[in-house]
């Protein structure tokens, strides 16, 4: 079942590298502010129309007219206090109404949406190295606690300044890399008769990074989605690399999410009273 539910994924994600490249193309030459921005807008008008189509929009419209009124309710009789009380009970009720209502449209976005976030998360969470300036580390995770014989081979652009260094408590190996010049490169580790590879970026402004090559760990390959697994029988758990965060005086590392979503509820609202559905 788990391995189904793997490749399943997998596929699943090389649809939604394809798409997410095809999407990014359009506004990878654009600053980071105005591309996240843009999507950020996009998405929330596609949010806003999924959410009218499979919501049972009569039922919100009367929970939200119950508000309303439960609100002047409150203002008016503000001197009654059981008819206060009451409302607000009645306020309470309408809330949780909303949420259950609201269950069926989130479940049908909820994963579409892990898939898209994870497309931006490789754009927009971290930058690629500079070459010739910085370095990287590599952490490779094992599944056993014994040290298996792994050898990390680099292409002539890329120099190892340490490494491996093994802490068989954690089953982790470390080694320490510096790409010479601006590219995409592969790391090779060759275990036994296998060659397992990672690929580290380095350049100037927008990259497609994966800072994780996953094993068998769904929720890792649905987070990162633009390499394929690792295959089951390796000893290799996963592949890491310690990209840096993009900071910017806009849109920090931890707050580009934050952004998708302020920028698409706007969106979404400004969006309503042009979008006009009928359900």
């Amino acid at each position: 079942m788990m391995d189904a539910l793997i490749a399943f994924f997998t596929g699943v994600n090389s649809v939604s590298n394809y798409f997410g490249a095809c999407a990014f193309s359009l506004v990878q030459h654009l600053p980071g502010w105005a591309s996240l921005s843009i999507l950020s807008a996009v998405l929330g008008v596609v949010i806003y129309i999924v959410f009218s189509l499979t919501a049972n929009v009569r039922v919100f419209s009367k929970i939200l007219d119950d508000i309303k009124a439960n609100i002047l309710a409150i203002f008016l009789f503000k001197d009654n206090v059981l008819a206060t009380i009451r409302s607000e009970f009645r306020l309470v009720a309408c809330s949780g109404k909303l949420l259950w209502y609201s269950g069926v449209p989130v479940l049908i976005m909820s994963f579409p949406l892990i898939l898209i976030l994870a497309q931006m998360a490789m754009w927009y969470q971290n930058r690629p190295l500079l070459p010739g300036v910085e370095s990287a580390l590599v952490l490779l995770r094992v599944k056993t606690t014994e040290s298996p014989i792994l050898e990390l081979q680099c292409s002539p652009e890329v120099e190892i300044l340490a490494g491996p260094v093994r802490i068989p408590s954690r089953r982790e190996i470390y080694w320490n890399i510096r790409p010479r010049v601006a590219g995409i490169f592969n790391l090779s580790f060759q275990e036994n008769n296998h060659v397992h590879e990672k690929t580290v970026c380095a350049g100037n402004g927008f990259m497609r990074l994966s800072p994780k090559r996953p094993g068998q760990n769904l929720r890792d390959i649905l987070s990162y989605p633009l390499e394929k697994p690792l295959p089951k029988e390796s000893v290799i758990q996963s592949i890491a690399i310690t990209y840096p965060a993009r900071d910017s005086k806009i849109f920090g590392t931890n707050w580009w999410l934050l952004t998708f979503c302020v920028v698409s509820m706007i969106c979404a609202l400004f969006a309503k009273p042009f979008i006009k559905l009928q359900t």
